[in-house]
């Protein structure tokens, strides 16, 4: 069994920076794939990035070159900075986590998720 927490959330201005944090409990086995995903409000959950085993990571394009996904692999913490924060990046950010991922962006590939937590991006 795992189980994912995320904290980290929060409001901040436009241009602004947070950083989200997954705590993983359990066998690192099912959570060598890793991945944040985000629900804005009257929207689809969507996926922002990801991360393999190896250490290989992956983005959506609308992130890329302002958000990092890494990890800490003592303490099993995912993270994932967001900087140049846009006020559409307000959401409900999720942790994901699987053994094994066929497709980055298939929610349906990821067996354990976390609660989620909100971040809130003003203009």
């Amino acid at each position: 069994q795992v189980m994912l927490v995320e904290s980290g959330g929060g409001s901040v201005q436009a241009g602004g920076s947070l950083r989200l944090s997954c705590v993983g409990f359990g066998h690192p086995y099912y959570m060598e794939s890793m991945a944040w995903f985000r629900q804005a409000p009257g929207k689809e959950r969507e996926w922002v990035a990801g991360r393999s085993g190896d250490g290989r990571t992956y983005y959506a394009d609308s992130v890329k070159g302002r958000f990092t996904i890494s990890k800490d692999n003592v303490k099993n913490i995912l993270y994932l900075q967001m900087n140049l924060l846009k006020p559409e990046d307000t959401a409900i950010y999720y942790c994901a986590a699987a053994s094994f991922v066929r497709t980055w962006d298939g929610e349906s590939d990821y067996k354990y998720w976390g609660q989620g937590t909100e971040v809130t991006v003003s203009s």
